[in-house]
């Protein structure tokens, strides 16, 4: 789960993480007013939306007047706000965030996540801040540097001393580097988080070291542990059909491709989708079922699946273990029904009852291809997309 800046931000506050002061607005009465209450001289209007580039497109703006926070403000809010990461639809800004304005000398990186190869919590530091990380790692690798949590030890005083010579940082700034480690990894471990990017962390004229911006995702699987942080979910920032497909308890994620694709289990999912890009198409989301699904199930992930315009064929590929074929069957049969298909629909089962499921599949009376395998399901699928296009 994601949520934006000034949530974020309030949140580090509590682990005694140094960040600006600011305050959300919602109307651009609110932002007038909240840049009272900061007092100025200088400052910054931010559109919140979950995604980074915002500058770029016209969402960030420095600003010394009242009256051009009134501007900015109005301008923003309503706005479809493109960044490289919101693709070309963009997202509608709805919320603001009226901050202090920062007397910048330095510009650097800093970022927890787990890593999953030694699941450790990792810090990555780069002096190359304000910029993609993705975009320093191809062009100066050398410039990123990675730093490891030893779990047994928890976090020690080195870790913030050796990231802040990364940062060439020494001094009191060094032990100001130190803190905000120190705070970041406490919040890190307490709310769960799986990523916590600043950027950037900033360096002022004054000498203090500050997180000027803040990025937040949570792991999912503890939101149960976290009621606080889950009532901080934006729905308006979510994908529609995503929202809709966590209703029937379905993993879902939507793609650019034409191939949709229903499948029980996730690693069965990848592979599915590996293999339709294989076969020289693009699949057009991942959606996983899981392992119990029922018939009213099947019908919700079939429903989202064709709602999505750039669908032009669908892919279910399920090996019958906990969940037998004949069930599955009996739930694409009647999902297909239901939504009055109009796609092309290649199905491969495997597993338990698979010769009852292939048996129902055949009497529905539905144009419904069978795969011999998985191999022979995508190159079908693949076939009759490119017949119908």
């Amino acid at each position: 789960m994601n949520i934006h800046e000034y949530q974020a931000k309030e949140i580090l506050r509590g682990f005694s993480v140094p960040v600006p002061r600011g305050l959300p607005a919602f109307t651009a009465a609110e932002a007038v007013l909240a840049a009272e209450m900061l007092g100025g001289p200088v400052w910054v209007v931010k559109a919140q939306i979950h995604a980074g580039g915002r500058g770029k497109g016209g969402g960030v703006e420095v600003v010394r007047s009242l009256e051009e926070v009134r501007t900015e403000a109005t301008r923003m809010l309503g706005m479809k706000l493109v960044t490289h990461q919101t693709g070309r639809e963009g997202r509608i800004v709805r919320r603001l965030y009226i901050e202090d304005g920062s007397n910048i000398a330095r510009e650097l990186y800093l970022s927890a996540l787990v890593d999953r190869s030694t699941s450790r919590i990792a810090f990555i530091s780069s002096t190359e801040g304000g910029m993609d990380i993705e975009e320093v790692a191809r062009r100066s690798p050398e410039k990123i540097v990675t730093f490891q949590i030893e779990p047994a030890a928890g976090f020690q005083p080195y870790v913030g001393r050796n990231i802040a010579a990364a940062l060439k940082l020494d001094g009191d700034l060094s032990k100001q580097c130190g803190r905000v480690v120190e705070g970041l990894h406490g919040a890190f471990l307490a709310k769960d988080m799986s990523l916590l990017e600043i950027n950037p962390l900033v360096v002022t004229k004054e000498g203090r070291v500050i997180c000027l911006d803040a990025k937040i995702n949570f792991d999912d699987s503890a939101l149960f542990r976290h009621p606080d942080v889950a009532a901080l979910r934006d729905p308006d920032e979510e994908d529609p059909t995503e929202r809709e497909a966590a209703k029937y308890d379905l993993s879902y994620v939507k793609l650019d491709g034409t191939i949709g694709c229903m499948v029980n289990g996730a690693g069965l999912a990848m592979a599915t989708m590996d293999i339709i890009k294989l076969f020289g198409e693009e699949p057009a989301n991942f959606l996983d079922v899981g392992g119990g699904a029922s018939r009213e199930k099947v019908t919700a992930a079939f429903k989202i699946i064709v709602s999505d315009p750039h669908v032009k064929g669908i892919l279910v590929n399920i090996f019958g273990g906990i969940m037998k074929c004949d069930i599955i069957a009996e739930g694409i049969v009647a999902a297909a029904k239901e939504v009055a298909l109009s796609v092309p629909l290649v199905v491969r089962l495997e597993g338990t009852n698979v010769d009852k499921g292939k048996e129902i599949l055949a009497r529905s009376g539905l144009p419904i291809v069978s795969g011999n395998d998985l191999a022979d399901a995508a190159q079908k699928i693949v076939n009759a997309v490119r017949a119908g296009g």
